[in-house]
Order: structure tokens, then sequence, then C-alpha cells
């Protein structure tokens, strides 16, 4: 307060600086916002880079990363042809894991025109076996098609059976006249249509069961569900000579624990598509033994290092018991054949015995 106890008053502006004040303040504003963002500089509403330097930063690295994504597609677009596999020294976790892992799983998936090319390769060089690689051996495939038989065609009965060996040779192939009558040929599926029932090319039900067990009696089995086979066949093989594709422990792993199809383990493990059509026993007997191939030494490996040797001294004891039963077999044939030699001896006696009672009666006659 001013002295004398009165109140003081600012200074009123005079006319003409109340004209001239707008003009002065917004140059001001201006000015003082210049200031406050020289270290800042506003891109977008949403968006803001604390300076020029990390703006170029964030700029340039967005440029180089688009460049190599764009070489990236360019290169791989170019030469498909090359290999994707990186080197083990590259992945940290690679230490405990083998080349082919690397390679099926690094490798890239088949077009649809590749997958035909490598089956029609596949399928070529098995049709050209020939000589002793041709010949029946330690593994055999087999893969039987069923037709429907009773009321409604639902119950199965066998009507062709396949066999192939290790190399894809094909060691049987027949057709099954079945003993009931045929109710649906299921032809979409088996490929089996009447006239291959019918022709007399195809075998009686004992006789396709001769031959296969004949086929693979004391061979290690490979198959797809082939205890349905068997028992298609009525046969039995032992558990130990078995090799089941669908059984497989990794191979189940790829349908979560189910029973895996023939098809889904060939696109899969194989990278080819089989059974596009109908399905040909040849055709699956084939692949079949293609898929206990790339997987071999780690499917043995699961019996023990003792395997090997459990089946031999198993197939030498069968090998046994077969001699054993030969040899009775040619001595029972060999005691009909002496027996058939006494009686056919005992009935010339019998006939020179009756010719000489013959004479002498002449001789009395002639008396």
């Amino acid at each position: 307060m001013a002295k004398g106890g009165k109140k003081s008053t600012k200074p009123v502006p005079s006319s003409n600086w109340k004209k001239l004040l707008p003009t002065i303040a917004p140059a001001a504003t201006a000015e003082a916002k210049k200031k406050r963002k020289t270290d800042e500089f506003e891109i977008s509403p949403n968006f803001k880079c604390f300076n020029k330097r990390q703006r170029v930063e964030k700029m340039k690295a967005s440029f180089e990363a688009k460049s190599k994504k764009t070489q990236a597609s360019t290169t791989t677009a170019t030469t498909t042809t090359k290999s994707s596999i990186p080197d083990k020294d590259e992945l940290w976790f690679a230490e405990d894991v083998d080349e082919d892992t690397l390679k099926n799983v690094y490798t890239p998936k088949k077009t649809a025109q590749e997958q035909k090319l490598e089956k029609k390769s596949i399928v070529a060089k098995m049709d050209a076996v020939s000589g002793d690689a041709a010949k029946l051996g330690k593994y055999v495939a087999i893969d039987c098609e069923m037709v429907g038989v009773g009321p409604d065609g639902t119950d199965s009965a066998l009507a062709r059976v396949s066999i192939v060996n290790y190399n894809g040779a094909v060691l049987l192939d027949c057709y099954v006249k079945p003993q009931e009558k045929v109710t649906d040929y299921r032809t979409h599926v088996s490929g089996i249509e009447p006239h291959h029932l019918e022709s007399d090319e195809a075998l009686t039900f004992k006789e396709a069961q001769y031959k296969t067990e004949a086929i693979i009696r004391n061979r290690i089995l490979v198959g797809h569900a082939v205890y349905n086979d068997l028992q298609a066949l009525i046969l039995s093989h032992p558990a130990l000579l078995i090799r089941d594709t669908s059984r497989y422990k990794p191979f189940r792993k790829l349908a979560k624990g189910r029973t895996p199809g023939l098809k889904m383990l060939v696109k899969e493990v194989l990278g080819i598509t089989i059974q596009s059509g109908s399905h040909s026993s040849v055709e699956d007997a084939r692949f079949t033994i293609q898929l206990y191939k790339s997987v071999k030494t780690e499917w043995e490996k699961s019996f023990g290092a003792r395997s090997g040797l459990i089946i031999k001294k198993f197939l030498a004891k069968e090998s046994q018991i077969e001699e054993k039963k030969k040899a009775r077999k040619s001595v029972t044939i060999q005691e009909h054949v002496d027996s058939d030699e006494e009686e056919e001896e005992e009935d010339d006696d019998d006939n020179s015995d009756s010719g000489s009672d013959d004479d002498s009666d002449q001789d009395d006659y002639s008396d």
C-alpha cells in the first residue's frame, strides 16, 4: 500500500497501445513455440521422434530391412535349386542333431510336379529291377485289397494280394476269388472290378494263401496295418519278424498318437503323393517298403543290440523244425512206397501160383 493508506492502481494503457498489442502477441508466441521445438520434430499426431538423428537412423534401418527382404525373396525365386540347409555351427541347438534330421527339417517342400516326377522315377527304378536284386530276400512287403461281402457289403473278403521284395520287385501279385458272394466291389477304393475276379487267372483262396505263406515264411514282413492283411489271409507270422509302419512310434507322432494313414505317412516322410485315385496294392506295398527303408537303421536299433542275434537264433530253430518236418514226410512217403511195392510183389506171387495151378490143371486135363 502507498503512503496515506491509498491503494495503488495499475496504469491504464493508452488507446494506441491497445491497438498495437494484438500484432505483437502472436509473433512472440510463435517464436517461443519454435524455440521449444528445436529438439522435437513432429512426424504425425500419434508419433514423435525425439530428434532428427534418431529419425534418420530409424528411416535408414527401415530402408535396409526392406532392401534385404526384397533381395532374399529375389534370390529364393531365382535359385530354387540351391540348398537352404544351414551349417550346424550356425545353429545353437544343433549340437546333438544329426545331418539327416537337419536335411528333413530345412529341405523346402516339393511342388506337386516335383512329387510326380520323383514318384515316376522311383517306380521306374523298381520296374527295372532284375537278376539277384529281383529275387526273394530277407525282407518282403505285403499289401492286400478287399471287397465287401454280406448283405450290406460291410464285411471284408480278400480280393488281391501283392508282395514285393526289399528293392520293390514284385514277387506275387494275384487276384483272389472270394469264397462268398461279392456285394460291394469298392472299386473307387480297391480298384477291383468284377472281371478281375471272374478271370481264369484269379486264384482260389487256398492257392493265394499257400503262395503267400511260402513267400513270407521266415522273412521280415513289412506292411501297413499288416495284421489286417494276415487276418484276411488267415495266416499268422511271428511278431519278432513283423515291421508294421502303422505302429512305429515316430510315425504315430506325426498323427498325434493316432494310427497314421499310409498316404499321409508317404507324403510327410517321403514327400510323395500316392493313392490319388483308386488304390493299387503293388504301389502301396512298394512305398511301404520305402517308408521302412527310410527309418530302417533307427527302427532296428530300437529293438536293442541283441535283436539281430535273437532273430538269427529264431530262424535257425525254425529251419531245424522245417527240416524235421521234411524228414518225417520223406519217411512217411518212403513207407508208403515200400508198402505198395510189397503189395505188388504179393500180387505177383499170387498170380504166379495161380498160373502154376492152371498149368497143372491143364496137364491133368491133357492126360
